[in-house]
C-alpha cells in the first residue's frame, strides 16, 4: 500500500470515527532561520490516525502554535487541505529537521495534492502568512525532542 493511500484510507476511516477531538498536549519546537530562533508549541500527529485528522476542522489557531507531523521515516509525503478551514503553511523537512520545501497559504478545503518535494520524515503546519512574516527559507532547521540532529 503506498503511504498516500494509506494516509487518504486512515483519513477516510477518521472521519467515520467522528470529528477530531482538538488535543492540548502541546511541545516546545524551535526554527533556527539564521541567526533568529523562532518558537513554537506544537501538537505531534506521530501515528496515522493522528495524521489524517491533523489541523482538520479547526476554525482559528495562533501564530505561535502548530502542529508536528512525524511519519517515523522518510518517504515522500503528499498533504491536501480537504476540511482544513484555515490556510497553512507547510514546512517539509527531512530526518535531521532540515526544511527541504515550504507550502505557503494553502487553499481551505482544496483536495489539491500538496507534495514534499523529496523524501521528507517531519512536516510542520503552521498558519498561513506566518513563513513569509518570520522570513522563514528552505534551509532552515527545526527542532524539537523527537528530531534527531545529525
Amino acid at each position: 500500500m503506498t503511504v498516500r493511500f494509506g494516509i487518504i484510507l486512515t483519513f477516510i476511516c477518521g472521519l467515520l470515527a467522528g470529528a477530531p477531538a482538538i488535543s492540548a498536549d502541546f511541545s516546545e519546537l524551535k526554527i533556527i532561520s539564521g541567526d533568529k530562533i523562532h518558537q513554537f508549541d506544537v501538537e505531534v500527529a506521530n501515528t496515522p490516525s493522528l495524521r489524517s485528522k491533523g489541523l482538520m476542522f479547526r476554525s482559528e489557531m495562533a501564530e505561535d502554535k502548530g502542529m508536528l507531523f512525524d511519519f517515523g521515516r522518510t518517504l515522500d509525503v503528499t498533504m491536501w487541505m480537504k476540511n482544513t478551514e484555515i490556510p497553512l503553511d507547510m514546512l517539509f523537512a527531512d530526518s535531521s529537521g532540515i526544511i527541504i520545501t515550504i507550502a505557503r497559504e494553502t487553499e481551505p478545503y482544496s483536495t489539491r495534492v500538496i507534495s514534499s518535494g523529496g523524501k521528507v520524515k517531519y512536516v510542520l503546519e503552521i498558519l498561513g502568512g506566518v513563513a513569509d512574516r518570520l522570513g522563514l527559507k528552505v534551509g532552515d532547521k527545526l527542532q524539537h525532542y523527537l528530531i534527531k540532529t545529525k
